[in-house]
């Protein structure tokens, strides 16, 4: 894929919020998960997710920068929905 970033929110819920948010993606549109580690297959871009004990990082892949943009607005606005009292917000960083 010709488009990639990163992004990652601080927390100690990672595997939580990981299980969460594959399972919610699921519902329409092929994605796996175990307690470390999540694919999501959007038809747009493909979002992999890694927790460990002190965050939640996402690493995201489109064809083009406006699927990018897209798959990153998909899961940075699920994130703030799932977290709920703890509102994080996803940190990205755009790579070449």
């Amino acid at each position: 894929m010709a488009f990639a970033a990163t992004g990652s929110v601080a927390t100690d819920k990672a595997v939580r919020y990981l299980k969460a948010l594959c399972n919610h993606f699921s519902h329409k549109v092929p994605a796996a998960y175990d307690d470390n580690h999540g694919t999501v297959q959007f038809g747009f871009g493909t979002c992999e997710m890694f927790a460990d004990d002190t965050s939640l990082t996402f690493h995201i892949d489109a064809e083009t920068e406006e699927n990018l943009a897209r798959v990153q607005h998909v899961v940075a606005d699920h994130v703030e929905r799932f977290t709920g009292a703890d509102a994080l917000k996803v940190a990205w960083a755009v790579q070449s």
